[in-house]
């Protein structure tokens, strides 16, 4: 008998690639549209949980259950981690792509207005009226101080990511300070590519030096986040070459330090003291993510179906981020109109239920609104891009996302 030769598997590397991969036939797509969705869900049953029942700390000897819900969901500091990186993967990625092609910066910039704008100003109009409603706005004596988080200063500077900055975030809705974050970064980041590849001295010293204003007058913490960002936007044009078990041992580790970093680490804004735990979950995630860039496995039944609901969750990720604060400030108003309570008791498991009918009408109304308004947002660009630039948006519909 002649002796067996194993085949040696071959050794990790890592591949700098071309061009970003934004495409919707590869097995990182599926975990992009699979995590956004996860992470928008994951931030709505923490605010859910956290505006009805009380604090975990706060309650003595605390059921089971209670300490499994509030452990799941705990990670909403690391779901928007996930969503920086993402955004700087899908955005950052497709400008490079754009990169030397006409007027792709203002293609850039029409694509980044309309896909805030769309959800942005229909949200502001459902909070005015939820708050004439409930009564918190009296429409007959208007107040235009800037300390005013429903006046028209409010609502105009939360529009261009001014909130935490110059005025509170409008209407209380308290998610939009990662949108702050999220605007600066989209004109951040053509400037700095800009001082690297602008063709012009010019335009490079000049847009050098108008990133180094925003650094200046930005918060510092949100400049040092730019940098988990810029992570994103450069591991999208980086491919991990390995095997299956070096992915599983990635990903293991992922969840290990996602647990860790839950129960010990920074948890509650994005700060000096959690940026490094953060910058850590990022690296760990951008690797095993990077690993990923591999086409679809096409004989496997289960593909097809975990497709459509990824793409499904994902599709409204960015609505039900946006839309499920006032949701749950309307649903609290009704709850203490018809049945006199909003708090619910750690104790029973009766309110669990009650709570968990609550994040399904919240994931219920964003996936209506969503309908009305984000799903349009490629109609509104079309329109905008042959207003403004002379054309239409030829260009394919990219990986469904909140981008």
């Amino acid at each position: 008998m002649g002796k067996s030769i194993m085949k040696p598997h071959p050794m990790p590397s890592i591949r700098f690639l071309r061009e970003s991969q934004l495409g919707e036939d590869s097995l990182h797509s599926l975990l992009i549209s699979l995590l956004r969705g996860l992470a928008a869900i994951e931030v709505a049953a923490a605010h859910v949980r956290a505006g009805f029942f009380p604090g975990l700390r706060t309650v003595d000897d605390p059921a089971l259950w209670y300490q499994a819900l509030s452990f799941l969901t705990g990670f909403a500091h690391q779901a928007v981690v996930v969503f920086f990186l993402i955004s700087g993967w899908l955005v950052g990625g497709s400008l490079l792509n754009k990169l030397g092609q006409p007027q792709a910066i203002k293609a850039y910039a029409i694509d980044r207005i309309t896909r805030l704008w769309t959800v942005l100003l229909p949200t502001f109009v459902l909070i005015l009226a939820s708050g004439i409603v409930s009564g918190v706005i009296d429409p007959h004596t208007p107040d235009f101080s800037r300390a005013n988080d429903y006046a028209f200063t409010a609502l105009a500077g939360n529009l261009f990511g001014l909130q935490t900055i110059v005025v509170p975030v409008f209407g209380g809705n308290f998610p939009l300070w990662s949108l702050s974050n999220e605007t600066w970064y989209y004109i951040m980041f053509p400037l700095l590519v800009m001082c690297l590849a602008a063709g012009s001295g010019t335009r490079r010293v000049l847009a050098t030096l108008v990133l180094l204003l925003i650094g200046m007058l930005l918060p510092f913490d949100m400049v040092l986040y730019f940098t988990i960002w810029l992570l994103g936007a450069a591991f999208s044009r980086v491919r991990v070459e390995c095997g299956t078990s070096l992915r599983a041992l990635l990903l293991v580790v992922l969840g290990m330090a996602s647990v860790v970093f839950r129960l010990k680490g920074s948890n509650d804004d994005m700060v000096v003291a959690s940026f490094p735990q953060d910058l850590l979950l990022s690296v760990l995630f951008l690797l095993f993510l990077s690993s990923t860039v591999n086409p679809l496995p096409a004989d496997q039944r289960f593909v097809g179906p975990l497709r459509r609901v990824a793409v499904f969750f994902s599709n409204f990720s960015f609505t039900l981020y946006v839309v499920h604060i006032p949701l749950l400030g309307i649903m609290g108003y009704v709850g203490m109109t018809l049945f006199g309570r909003r708090r619910f008791s750690a104790d029973s498991v009766g309110d669990l239920g009650i709570y968990l009918g609550m994040l399904i009408v919240v994931i219920a109304g964003a996936y209506g609104f969503y309908l009305l308004f984000e799903a349009r947002t490629y109609a509104v660009r079309r329109h905008m891009k042959a207003w403004l630039m002379g054309k239409a948006d030829s260009a394919p519909r990219p990986l469904p996302a909140k981008r």
